[in-house]
Order: C-alpha cells, then sequence, then structure tokens
C-alpha cells in the first residue's frame, strides 16, 4: 500500500532572548495550514476552508496586528507545499508509514463555571501522527451544530502533532457534553466527557446571613422580654 505523506514547512522563524515567533506551514493529501506562533501559543492561522485568516486568541489579550493579504500569502505557500508534497511522494512513493493515534485527550472550561453564563469548552488533543484529527462535539447523547472552532494541526518537539478545538456554550444544570476525536490513519475513536458541576450564586451566603440576623433578633427580644419581667416581679 503506498504511503500517505505530509509535509512541514518553516516558512520563517524570528527570536530573541525572550521570545520566539514561528510560522509554520504543511499539507497533505487532504489538508493544509498555515500557522504563527509566539512562544509556543497560536497567535493566527490560515482558515483554508472558509478563505479566511482567524486570531483564536480571547479578546481581554491585545491582539498583534496583521497585515493585510495574510490569507493571501498563505494560500502562496500552501501552493508551493503541495508542489513539494508531489514531488516528495514520486520519490518516497514505496516507503510505508508509522501512524501514531493521539496520546491525550482532555476537556476543560476555559472560565469558572457558573450556570446561566456564557463559557468555552477546550478540547485539547495531542500526540498524534499524522495529522490531522477530526473533532465533533455532543451535548447529552446530541451532535452539537455548529460543532466549535478547531485550529490546525501544531507540530510537537518529537514530531508528533496536536489540536485544539473551541465550543462555545451557557451552562445548564445536568447538561453533559463530549469531545469525540476520530484520527483516521489509525483508525482510532477516542473521547472525553465533561460534566457541569455549578453552584447556584449568591443562594448560600444569602440564606445563612439572614438566619443568623433572624437568631440575633430573637436573643435580643428574649433579653428584654426577661429584663422587663425582672423589674416587675421587683
Amino acid at each position: 500500500m503506498k504511503a500517505s505523506l505530509l509535509l512541514l514547512l518553516l516558512c520563517g522563524v524570528s527570536a530573541d532572548n525572550l521570545h520566539e515567533e514561528l510560522n509554520v506551514c504543511g499539507c497533505s493529501d487532504a489538508d493544509g495550514e498555515f500557522v504563527v506562533t509566539l512562544d509556543g501559543e497560536i497567535l493566527w492561522f490560515a482558515d483554508f476552508a472558509n478563505n479566511k485568516g482567524v486570531e483564536p486568541q480571547p479578546d481581554f489579550i491585545t491582539h498583534l496586528p496583521f497585515s493585510e493579504g495574510s490569507f493571501e500569502r498563505a494560500q502562496v505557500s500552501l501552493d508551493i507545499c503541495k508542489q513539494n508534497l508531489n514531488t516528495s511522494q514520486q520519490a518516497m512513493k514505496d516507503l510505508p508509514l508509522v501512524s501514531e493515534a493521539p496520546s491525550l485527550l482532555l476537556v476543560y472550561s476555559r472560565d469558572e463555571v457558573v450556570l446561566g453564563e456564557k463559557n468555552t469548552l477546550i478540547c485539547h488533543v495531542t500526540g498524534f501522527y499524522p495529522a490531522p484529527v477530526t473533532v465533533r462535539w455532543t451535548r447529552n447523547g446530541e451532535r452539537v451544530s455548529p460543532g466549535g472552532l478547531t485550529s490546525s494541526p501544531f507540530p510537537n518537539k518529537d514530531g508528533s502533532f496536536q489540536q485544539t478545538s473551541h465550543l462555545e456554550f451557557t451552562p445548564q444544570k445536568g447538561d453533559i457534553y463530549n469531545c469525540i476525536v476520530e484520527h483516521r490513519p489509525t483508525k482510532a475513536l477516542q473521547s472525553d466527557m465533561w460534566e457541569i458541576e455549578a453552584k447556584q450564586p449568591g443562594i448560600g451566603p444569602a440564606v445563612f446571613c439572614g438566619v443568623g440576623l433572624i437568631v440575633g433578633l430573637v436573643g435580643v427580644a428574649t433579653g428584654t422580654f426577661f429584663l422587663i419581667k425582672g423589674s416587675q416581679c421587683s
């Protein structure tokens, strides 16, 4: 069986004593990516399926400006990558492909969970080769549509890959979410469950303080009664 290849190119690296910026361009028979990172954090990536650039960082972080035409330059890099991939496939067509299923799948919330307040679920999968994986979300067993935003594959130091999917949601009591990950080269299908555990804000302390106030008033009233009663007896 002929091997399916993934080609990665370091499009550009800049570094100083404190920070490292890395541009990664990659392609396969079925997919492609262009990612800009700073110290391992994704700042920008090209969404080739929707023909646009995406900044996945949250709004409260100061975003670095990207010049107009960034997506078009990423598309040119992808076209060059696919040409090089085709050349490599012809030269390595008889070599077998070693595949690795994801080694870690983890689901967690971006912020502290409060019922009824919007939040984001994050599904992080890493340790797989080759890229990419397919990620889908379910809520109480039903598929969530739209199914969240999944980043392009990002290389690990050991040659494997990682990807992250973000799902915006509003926590409701009893809801159970699943992140389901499929790695087609190894036919691996994995999932991780996340169940909402949150308290209604503000009810406990208010009730406790109210009960304390009532007990205090009862104590004052009782003391006043006995004080008046003692005065009458004398």
